[in-house]
């Protein structure tokens, strides 16, 4: 059995032992890696990706992770569970998504496309038009739609939907206002629309989101 965490898949892909099968490494290195070994499946969403003789995880706190599965393969789950309290870590079952950012693709020398993706970016609070994308990047809505899901690799809706939940994520990090209020500031007018796609997105509901990753201290009442 081999393993290998973070920037040591790159080597391990290399001996061609990861060809035709998904990997992951951290979530920084996806694109490069994609690029590298196209004949791999990358999934940098994901802390650990086991194929029984090969395991790949993700970034370099990940050994934990994986330390913990070898030691349920070898020694059972009640030694794991007991090892995860001992050294204060949680057993496995973490993702990557609850913790990566959203890296947008911008190395892809589509200039109009550059152009709309900036725009965008200052437009995080509220949903935009595919054609008004268009317009503003100078081009046809069907010529807009294909460059950009080249340039990208996803439709402008998701593009704009990943950019909406990277704010929410920095309002439930660095404030205490009410999801309901922040998923308004967001542009999503249903409630539970926006828990969904902030789950599918991050892995986690908002407020699960919030316990783990808030930064503000709540005051004693």
């Amino acid at each position: 059995m081999l393993a290998a965490v973070c920037g040591g898949v790159f080597m391990l892909a290399r001996s061609g032992l990861l060809a035709g099968r998904q990997a992951t490494t951290h979530w920084a290195f996806n694109e490069e890696f994609a690029i590298q070994f196209p004949d791999v499946l990358t999934e940098t969403d994901r802390m650990l990706i086991d194929y029984g003789d090969v395991v790949t995880a993700g970034g370099v706190l990940a050994w934990a992770d994986l330390g913990l599965m070898l030691v349920e393969r070898f020694l059972g789950p009640s030694v794991m569970l007991d090892t995860a309290r001992f050294m204060n870590i949680e057993p496995p079952g973490r993702e990557q998504q609850f913790y990566s950012d959203f890296v947008p693709k911008i190395k892809h020398g589509d200039s109009a496309i550059l152009k709309a993706q900036h725009w965008l970016s200052t437009q995080r609070e509220r949903p935009i038009a595919v054609a008004d994308i268009a317009r503003y990047a100078c081009l046809e809505p069907r010529t807009f739609l294909r460059r950009f899901v080249s340039a990208t690799g996803m439709k402008p809706t998701e593009y704009q939907q990943r950019l909406r939940i990277t704010r929410a994520r920095e309002m439930l990090e660095f404030s205490r206002t009410s999801i309901d209020k922040i998923a308004a500031s967001v542009g999503y007018d249903d409630i539970g629309g926006f828990r969904r796609v902030f789950r599918k997105i991050m892995g986690l509901t908002p407020s699960e989101y919030r316990q783990r990753f808030c930064r503000i201290t709540q005051k004693p009442g």
